[in-house]
């Protein structure tokens, strides 16, 4: 039997592991495109980006442990090019690879402007960190969670930092208006030029040395001088190789449309991370496709579960969770932003679907946020969450 994980990411790795732990002794094959053992993502813009952070990126696992322990075959450097559910077989680098049961664990890949970084692989954290490292005046195109720790990491360092935004409150899909309209002041307070409501037009006199350009032209005319531009417009999954193998990819992005227990509607074949739109039955049914770092593992975990045994399948509900950091502040969240109502209570935001409690955003209460991620697991009712940011 042979068990194929297309995506060398976080729920890659997981799956491979969660394989493994259940007792799985059959050929394992990881296809990742990067030419790099799996490594985690969420630092690239946190703590490598940070003055005293770590000079390199590295594995979550030496390679020995995967081959020697884990028994994994690796095809890295190798990307995932089709997918035929007829014959069971994945395409990558080349090479057929014949499979009893499959995870699409191939992520997402950063939307790009040209003459603009993005920040999505170590490559890319390497260069920013190199520019800011180096005392680059930095524009950020997009104030969402990356960008906005670009930013931070360039303040910190007591650099120049502008970000452009389109909407007029940051991060109002995300979390909504009213917390988008607080974490925006945690911009101000640290000193970093904040442009809502704006319009990028250009990125100017990208350069043939470095491929970035010198000046962000706005809208209105307005040129922000550079030496580093950095946009954080957001990330699309990764499945072009998957077109016309017959699975159902969302008609807005083309993320891999499974069920609750993360099938994607062939025989053996499911999908994990970055890449999944996935009904959660805790948040009545909502398609939820997530990039967070704990949706990535305990998605990749149990589509192994599942896709090894299939009677073992049963349907997900997790409450989501992500966090970031910005001027040394911990932003955290758990649960959905789509809510009837929106409460503020000081640094903490809490939103109710129904009679529930659905959502709640903390800002340096760690020890808080998850009392109520277990609160919205037990389906708890409104009135008891009020009571607990009251007394909290």
């Amino acid at each position: 039997m042979t068990f194929v994980v297309a995506g060398a990411s976080l729920a890659g790795l997981r799956a491979v592991e969660s394989a493994r732990r259940t007792g799985y002794r059959g050929r394992i094959v990881l296809i990742g495109a990067e030419d790099r053992l799996p490594y985690d993502r969420p630092p690239l813009s946190k703590a490598f980006l940070d003055v005293d952070g770590p000079g390199e990126v590295a594995p979550f696992h030496p390679e020995a442990v995967l081959r020697d322990e884990l028994g994994v075959e690796l095809m890295l450097g190798a990307a995932a090019e089709s997918l035929d559910t007829a014959a069971r077989e994945v395409t990558a680098g080349g090479t057929a690879i014949r499979y009893d049961a499959l995870v699409i664990a191939t992520g997402a890949a950063a939307r790009r402007l040209p003459g603009a970084r993005t920040l999505r692989t170590a490559e890319d954290a390497v260069a920013v960190r190199t520019a800011l490292d180096h005392g680059a005046r930095t524009v950020v195109i997009g104030a969402g969670f990356i960008g906005s720790e670009v930013a931070s990491a360039a303040r910190k360092r007591g650099l120049p930092v502008t970000i452009v935004e389109a909407q007029a409150v940051p991060l109002a899909r995300a979390v909504g208006e009213e917390a988008g309209a607080a974490l925006a002041e945690l911009h101000l307070a640290a000193g970093t030029d904040l442009r809502l409501a704006t319009e990028v037009t250009e990125v100017t006199e990208v350069t043939e040395v470095t491929g970035v350009g010198d000046g962000v032209r706005l809208a209105t005319g307005e040129v922000l001088p550079a030496d580093l531009v950095v946009a954080g417009i957001g990330a699309v999954p990764a499945t072009g190789w998957l077109e016309g193998s017959g699975l159902a990819l969302h008609e807005r992005d083309r993320g891999v449309v499974c069920d609750a227990t993360l099938a994607a509607g062939a025989p053996g074949v499911y999908a994990a991370g970055d890449v999944a739109h996935v009904p959660n039955p805790l948040f009545d049914g909502e398609p939820m496709r997530l990039e967070h770092w704990t949706n990535a593992a305990e998605q990749g975990a149990a589509a192994a579960r599942h896709a090894l045994d299939p009677a073992s399948a049963r349907a997900l509900e997790p409450v989501p969770y992500f966090w970031s950091d910005w001027y040394g502040h911990r932003i955290q969240f758990v649960g959905t932003p789509r809510a009837d109502e929106v409460v503020v209570r000081g640094a903490t935001t809490l939103y109710r679907r129904g009679d529930r409690l659905a959502g709640a955003l903390t800002v340096d209460r760690p020890r808080e946020i998850m009392k109520y991620r277990r609160r919205i697991a037990a389906r708890a009712p409104w009135s008891e969450a009020l009571a607990f940011a009251g007394a909290a």
